[in-house]
């Protein structure tokens, strides 16, 4: 039994095709295949169940890869002793981020970063959450930016900032007249929401107690993954929609006007890094931590007086 095979066998797993999982590991498919049969012959049991398509693991076969994920992690510990005795920072670090975070995000932190770790190359996807948490989970990304809690046990949850949720509110809304508002002033028939998939799209509705199918407007049924699209859709329209309060950055005087904050205790979103248990990389993260938490408002950084919206 090799690292190899073991890292053949968590790429199959993962991609469920001999020739992606080929690759990705950079061999010619019947190198990889060979290896595999190979491992299962040495074990003496079938890993992979080759006649199904895509190619599935056998029973024992699940329990097999998982344990191989666990040691190629702990192999990977070793180059990590000697990165920690280094004084730079150096390698990839593959983060997944929601959409609903990555613009407001990413564009802040992103050039400080890299100034402050040149030798760090950082490798980003913009994914649904349910995408990051499977990527996460099988350690083909290293970590998540994302909305939690998750209630997902194998994974770990590091709370970074709470976000505040807020009204954007067109004139013709009976939100705009008011300083403040409660989640019980929302009329869901005005409100534009995000499509299904979103976890925002949840905790809104969350927050206006409902999880029923919401149309925004009678005669019209709108759908978009975009947080800009539905401030311009307020812009240009009417009706309200609610936003994660990073949103409002670019706003002009006139539209702050259509902004509104919720009452105490006020909606947030807890925004986090999400990682495996057993996780790698821990210096890496840990920086991409702090400089998210340099970025964001002083009062962001506590869930004081707020109310954490769920995302299921």
């Amino acid at each position: 039994m090799t690292l190899v095979q073991l890292e053949y066998i968590v790429a199959l797993d993962s991609y469920r095709s001999f020739v992606t999982a080929a690759e990705k590991c950079f061999v010619t498919q019947p190198t990889l295949s060979m290896q595999v049969q190979k491992l299962e012959d040495t074990l003496g049991v079938k890993i992979f169940d080759r006649s199904k398509q895509p190619v599935v693991p056998t029973e024992i076969g699940i329990e097999i890869i998982e344990q191989a994920r666990i040691l190629l992690g702990e192999s990977v510990k070793i180059k990590e002793i000697i990165s920690d005795r280094q004084k730079e920072l150096s390698g990839e670090l593959k983060i997944g981020i929601i959409p609903t975070i990555s613009p407001y995000l990413l564009p802040r932190i992103i050039n400080k970063f890299i100034e402050k770790y040149p030798q760090v190359k950082l490798i980003v996807w913009e994914q649904t959450t349910e995408m990051i948490i499977q990527q996460v989970k099988l350690g083909m990304i290293d970590c998540g930016v994302l909305s939690t809690p998750l209630h997902e046990p194998s994974l770990m949850e590091i709370p970074v900032f709470y976000e505040n949720f807020v009204a954007y509110a067109s004139k013709s809304s009976r939100l705009y007249k008011k300083k403040s508002i409660n989640p019980d002033d929302i009329d869901m028939e005005e409100i534009w929401v995000l499509n299904e998939g979103h976890c925002m799209r949840e905790q809104v509705l969350n927050i206006c107690q409902r999880r029923r199918s919401t149309k925004g407007f009678q005669h019209f049924e709108y759908n978009t993954g975009s947080v800009e699209t539905l401030k311009r859709m307020v812009d240009q329209n009417s009706g309200a929609t609610i936003l994660p309060e990073l949103a409002l950055s670019d706003l002009s005087e006139k539209q702050l006007d259509k902004v509104r904050y919720f009452k105490s205790p006020e909606p947030v979103r807890e925004v986090s890094i999400i990682i495996q248990k057993n996780y790698l990389k821990r210096r890496m993260i840990e920086a991409l931590r702090a400089e998210i938490i340099e970025f964001v408002p002083k009062r962001m950084r506590s869930r004081k007086k707020k109310e954490v919206m769920d995302i299921r």
